[in-house]
């Protein structure tokens, strides 16, 4: 039995959900999320909560699918009700970014600027020039966004320098000895 499915979904205040033609769509404040539901699991909206349950509990699939769903559902409510943020650092000399649009400019030691187009559901502030913050109702674009800027620059383990996440420990090597 899932320990995660079978725990029901608080719909918080200033989020409207809705079933609509298999997908859930969670609507409020910060943006809109939806998810594709599973045709393996039946999902109900009761009052304040929204409930998972498996349509076969003796299908392994099904079973699996529950607690992925209840998940998914839970990071939808919760991302347009608050959002998800991720947090990206410039560690090198003369690395910078700047935000012209819906365009990323970054200058991370290549002979050219890296430019960058955000999705319209990504939103990006420049904290300072080595320090980016993106916010989004969708937790799974978040995060490929935020991968997909890191990948220009992956650090280093000599010098550290690179684009990492503000919460990454970047483990340090020794360099060669004389």
């Amino acid at each position: 039995m899932s320990r995660v499915g079978k725990h029901p979904v608080e719909i918080v205040d200033g989020v409207s959900v809705e079933i609509k033609e298999g997908q859930l769509i969670a609507k409020g404040k910060i943006g809109e999320a939806r998810v594709k539901l599973s045709d393996l699991i039946d999902v109900t909206i009761e009052g304040k909560e929204i409930k998972v349950a498996p349509k076969n509990m003796e299908d392994n699939n099904s079973r699996v699918m529950w607690g992925t769903m209840r998940a998914l559902i839970n990071n939808a409510v919760v991302g347009a009700s608050v959002g998800f943020t991720k947090t990206l650092e410039f560690k090198g000399v003369g690395y910078k970014i700047a935000l012209k649009g819906s365009k990323l400019d970054m200058v991370i030691g290549f002979s050219h600027n890296v430019e960058y187009d955000l999705p319209a559901e990504v939103k990006a502030e420049v904290v300072s020039p080595t320090e980016l913050k993106l916010t989004s109702a969708n937790k799974e674009l978040l995060g490929l966004v935020a991968s997909e800027i890191r990948s220009f620059r992956v650090p280093e383990p000599y010098k550290g320098k690179g684009i990492r996440y503000s919460d990454e420990y970047v483990r340090r090597k020794e360099g060669k000895k004389k």
